[in-house]
């Protein structure tokens, strides 16, 4: 996957991924709660991505409970210096499959030491902040992350699920590299967080960047599609990748075909006309 300047994003300023990266959370079990029923069949999923060019993949300790991490760690050389992997901290699985929020300074501390272990890294190049938890001050989360930063654990520290009140708050105690929100053509609700981010420099991570039920019937997409002999969500795809410079979309998957349209995604070039027409449709 060849790339030029305007197809790279510099997290924090230094990390130079493609901005077409893959989210690691189809590497987890189902629920997110074990591991996957085909563990070979996810770590070929990942060998593959980065096979084709793929060098920013996004993980997190909730998915599938840490085996996400396991298969990330497992699979690749986390420490290889043309790769950037990303993990998330905050959010626990509960036995019944639910979940909850924990902020608490020290936990965060500690889930990045074992999200270090799984993932078979010293160093995490970019550790987010999965959500705000109400009852803990974002500013004290984020002082812990940029805390692990200091230490030489992680590299970068992001945020996930924030507003824009937040993320100036975060801002105030720690340099952010990233923000991770939903976003994507037919959701466009974080369209303030995009261009705070735009402002200040900052990556934007949409995740679920292919909301194929919200997608259901949109004759704009279907129409481009067609125009380029692709599918709707390759065009999905494409139209993040060109709505800002600073967007880096994830798309997971645990299927080898569709990671490679999922890659295949960013060599669509979208015409100014078609481009209008998608802006417009939703």
């Amino acid at each position: 996957m060849e790339s030029d300047e305007s197809e790279t994003f510099e997290i924090g300023g230094e990390l130079t991924v493609r901005r077409l990266g893959f989210g690691a959370m189809s590497l987890g079990g189902s629920n997110n709660m074990h591991w996957p029923d085909d563990v070979d069949g996810a770590k070929r999923v990942l060998e593959r991505a980065v096979d084709l060019g793929v060098d920013f993949v996004d993980t997190a300790d909730m998915y599938g409970n840490g085996s996400s991490e396991c298969v990330v760690g497992r699979t690749i050389n986390v420490d290889r210096d043309d790769i950037v992997v990303a993990t998330k901290g905050g959010i626990l699985k509960q036995p019944d499959a639910s979940t909850a929020v924990s902020g608490d300074p020290a936990y965060l501390k500690n889930a990045a030491l074992r999200s270090r272990v799984r993932l078979e890294t010293e160093v995490i190049d970019l550790y987010q902040l999965h959500t705000p938890d109400p009852d803990v001050p974002i500013e004290d989360s984020v002082t812990a992350l940029a805390e692990l930063k200091d230490e030489g654990l992680v590299r970068h520290v992001g945020l996930s699920n924030v507003d824009v009140e937040q993320l100036e708050r975060a801002r105030d105690v720690a340099e952010i590299a990233t923000v991770q929100n939903y976003y994507n053509i037919a959701n466009r609700d974080q369209e303030d967080v995009l261009s705070a981010c735009e402002d200040a420099g900052i990556g934007f991570v949409p995740y679920s960047p292919i909301d194929k039920a919200a997608l259901d019937g949109c004759e704009a997409l279907d129409e481009v599609a067609d125009a380029h002999d692709a599918s709707r969500y390759q065009i999905a795809l494409a139209w993040l990748l060109e709505r800002s410079d600073v967007t880096i979309p994830i798309p997971g998957t645990s299927s080898l075909e569709h990671l490679e349209a999922n890659v295949a995604a960013a060599s669509i070039d979208l015409t100014d006309e078609q481009l209008a027409r998608l802006d417009d449709a939703h």
